[in-house]
């Protein structure tokens, strides 16, 4: 690969802020950007998770920062994005993947639980994305990357609420694509497959229900974060330029039969 070539691919002198890095598809993301050279910020919850996460990096050479916060708490976003910019300044790369999926039957759903699966996995992307568009509008460079679902194209039993929200996020994907555009600022999606995660527990302990899910992929198994990585340092780089508004399926397959 020439070096110009590679450059596309070159995440050093970017920052990237990345939600859900406690664990899960975020916790992996956010070390395949740090390997690619960008400086990464990690939020959620759990200090304890996301400090080893910053120790894990630092150790490799890396560059990272933690910040705390509740990100089902839409009122206090614009308080943890301006934390965000204060670790090594201006945001250049956004993912959200932050989400719960609370696995409840359509008439066991209440209004609160509605709301807080909403709210995570729907409306917080949005309003942090408008929290940090500003400094990537500043800089002419932006990537935004949401976490969509196959249960954005799918109907799967218990995810009535999930799947309205994450139906939500393709959309989302395409009206921030066409709001922020023009500023050089891309907005695509990932709609991960079954890979083995906090969030998809339930699916991997019941050896039946992991074989149900590898067999109905082409490719005849399912994923593993490592799969993910290209995919993200891709939509984080400036080898996407030209790629907005897109929902990328990483699932073996599985949309495809």
């Amino acid at each position: 690969m020439t070096d110009s070539v590679s450059s596309l691919f070159d995440l050093h002198n970017r920052t990237a802020v990345i939600t859900g890095s406690s664990s899960g598809i975020g916790h992996a993301i956010a070390g395949f950007l740090a390997e690619a050279g960008a400086r990464v910020v990690l939020v959620a919850r759990r200090k304890d998770r996301l400090h080893a996460l910053v120790e894990s990096i630092q150790a490799n050479g890396g560059q990272a920062a933690a910040v705390d916060g509740d990100l089902g708490e839409i009122a206090g976003i614009a308080d943890i994005a301006e934390r965000c910019e204060q670790a090594f300044g201006d945001v250049h790369i956004l993912v959200n993947a932050a989400g719960v999926n609370l696995r409840q039957p359509a008439d066991a759903v209440t209004p609160e639980k509605w709301n807080q699966t909403i709210q995570l996995n729907l409306s917080a992307p949005f309003f942090f994305a408008q929290a940090l568009v500003p400094g990537m509008r500043k800089t002419g460079y932006g990537r935004i990357i949401n976490i969509a679902s196959l249960q954005s194209v799918r109907a799967f039993p218990d995810g009535i609420a999930y799947g309205a929200s994450k139906g939500g996020v393709c959309q989302l994907t395409r009206a921030m694509a066409e709001a922020w555009s023009p500023n050089g600022i891309t907005c695509n999606a990932i709609a991960p497959g079954f890979f083995p995660t906090e969030l998809t527990g339930p699916i991997f302990e019941s050896s039946e229900r992991r074989n149900w899910a590898a067999n109905q992929t082409a490719m005849g198994r399912n994923g593993e974060l490592e799969d993910l990585a290209g995919i993200s340092v891709f939509l984080a780089s400036p080898a996407s330029g030209y790629i907005t508004g897109q929902t990328i399926f990483v699932d073996g397959g599985f949309t495809a039969k």
